[in-house]
């Protein structure tokens, strides 16, 4: 089993990455680790940022070894806020306590009438120790189609999940039940591809 850094404290990504890479041990990023840089215009740019990131400072500070770091930059794009929040998502409203609150901001900044389609992206960077797994850093990435529900419902998933539908359903992804969301999330669709490129690894 690979043990891989998460270059993230966000506890509803640990639990999902934990659930959708069980081949995988996971240490969590330090409460006392630096906040990673997310300056790049790309989800791509950011997920990568954050592994080396998280790589080389583990390198100087880590207390037990790792065989690679993973890192993740995702988000919601709606087609009528011109693909935004974007790669902001996780910055977006930061005068707003909750998500609950950030998603009804997020509904309030659509025009009347507008088109509700939408997708959630997911862009994940795994960078390799190096002399524990060969070759260098690389991306894998998923995406959902969807759209926008009128409010914000469902407690299940996190962020913006209560008011994303998945194209083919009628429940957000707060509503759905986990185990189904798992195989249609940008998140799911991201892993697997991820599995794919370390399956000499997870042998």
């Amino acid at each position: 089993m690979l043990k891989v850094l998460l270059a993230s404290r966000n506890a509803g990504k640990l639990r999902e990455f934990s659930e959708l890479l069980p081949d995988l041990q996971f240490v969590p990023w330090p409460a006392d680790a630096p906040e990673l840089p997310e300056t790049g215009a790309f989800f791509q740019d950011n997920a990568l940022q954050k592994a080396e990131g998280a790589r080389a400072w583990w390198l100087e500070h880590g207390t037990e070894a790792v065989d690679g770091v993973l890192a993740d930059d995702s988000g919601l794009c709606v087609d009528a806020l011109w693909g935004g929040p974007g790669v902001l998502s996780a910055r977006f409203a930061p005068d707003l306590p909750t998500y609950r609150d950030k998603n009804l901001r997020l509904h309030s900044l659509l025009p009347e009438g507008a088109n509700r389609s939408a997708r959630f992206v997911c862009v994940l960077a795994f960078a390799p120790m190096a002399g524990r797994l060969p070759g260098g850093p690389f991306t894998v990435s998923g995406a959902v189609e969807g759209h926008l529900a009128m409010d914000h419902r469902g407690q299940g998933g996190f962020g913006y999940d209560p008011i994303f539908i998945p194209g083919g359903h009628h429940q957000t992804f707060g509503e759905l039940p986990s185990d189904l969301k798992h195989t249609l999330s940008h998140r799911a669709r991201a892993c697997a591809a991820l599995r794919e490129r370390l399956a000499i690894g997870l042998r």
